[in-house]
């Protein structure tokens, strides 16, 4: 009880000061503000951009920007962008190896991001989602001008086009996209996988294992390269889950198990390992950007790993 308190007056205290910051900044932009405004009516080196809570006045050029959702950060890496903090997936893994980035500062977590770092850093944009941080938009946009996706949920390359609007690189971000699905194509061609089947399996603790389906992130991208994954009861096309008692219910041509250690067969589970004939290919991949690294950067690299994994089979 006594750290519930605490903690629900220091959010009281950071928001008061939040608010103190942006009255502030409102003052003194006012006497640095431009005489004139742009032909549509916003301020000089602001853009409109629509979004999940609205319309935003977002930065030409935005230098300091803080990320909510991996993929916000891989895309915003992937258009040049190094964001001044990021909310990570676990304050244990920090920002993921494989965007190849320094100086990301960790804000709190995917679901709950910490106010007050982000504050400190003075973003000039914030990025996030409604599905997520709802009840955060208040908050931080009192902080810096704010976009939101609708959900992390949605397919993954209309997010990432609204986060290349939110930039200022829309086209280049639609280039990311191009490049992506024209390599699918080639996979497709070059290495025909016509009627054979796939499933991603997520380890998740020794009770539960989860399947991916053609709408996430990893599935559509098997999909994309050619492959088709067997039908299943999704929830939203997204993922299903399965008991190991159940495990027969994956079976696919080729299964894919994420894992932190792709060199550990020790990790493939049990349920598995124990069903061996019934699963004769199995191939270890990494959780890092098979399912957290939603964006152009960890969808090449999950291409990677399937175009490889294709030409073993040839």
């Amino acid at each position: 009880m006594h750290t519930r308190t605490t903690r629900r007056a220091a959010t009281l205290i950071a928001s008061a000061a939040l608010t103190g910051l942006l009255l502030a900044g409102c003052s003194a932009g006012a006497a640095d503000a431009p005489t004139a405004g742009d032909a549509d009516g916003t301020a000089s080196g602001t853009r409109s951009v629509e979004h999940a809570r609205g319309t935003a006045e977002v930065p030409t050029d935005p230098q300091r920007v803080v990320v909510l959702e991996p993929v916000e950060l891989d895309t915003a890496v992937a258009l040049g962008v190094t964001p001044v903090g990021a909310a990570v997936a676990s304050n244990v893994a920090g920002v993921p190896e494989y965007l190849g980035v320094e100086g990301v500062e960790p804000v709190g977590t995917v679901p709950e991001p910490d106010l007050e770092a982000i504050a400190a850093l003075k973003p000039d944009l914030i990025l996030g989602t409604e599905s997520r941080h709802s009840k955060l938009y208040e908050q931080l946009g009192a902080i810096a001008p704010t976009v939101f996706m609708a959900s992390q949920a949605d397919p993954w390359q209309e997010n990432v086009l609204l986060i290349g609007e939110a930039l200022g690189q829309q086209d280049e971000a639609q280039e990311l996209l191009t490049g992506f699905n024209d390599r699918c194509e080639e996979i497709k061609t070059e290495l025909g996988v016509d009627g054979k089947t796939a499933n991603l399996i997520r380890p998740r603790d020794e009770t539960t294992l989860s399947l991916y389906g053609p709408t996430s992130f990893a599935g559509g991208a098997l999909e994309c390269a050619g492959l088709t994954i067997p039908e299943q009861e999704w929830e939203d096309g997204l993922q299903a889950d399965l008991s190991p008692e159940n495990i027969l219910d994956a079976k696919a041509d080729y299964v894919f198990v994420t894992t932190a250690d792709v060199d550990d067969a020790s990790t493939v589970p049990a349920a598995i390992t124990q069903n061996a004939a019934e699963f004769p290919s199995v191939t270890l991949v990494d959780t890092s950007y098979w399912v957290s690294g939603v964006g152009p950067k960890g969808g090449a690299l999950v291409l990677d790993d399937i175009e490889r994994f294709l030409e073993t089979q040839r």
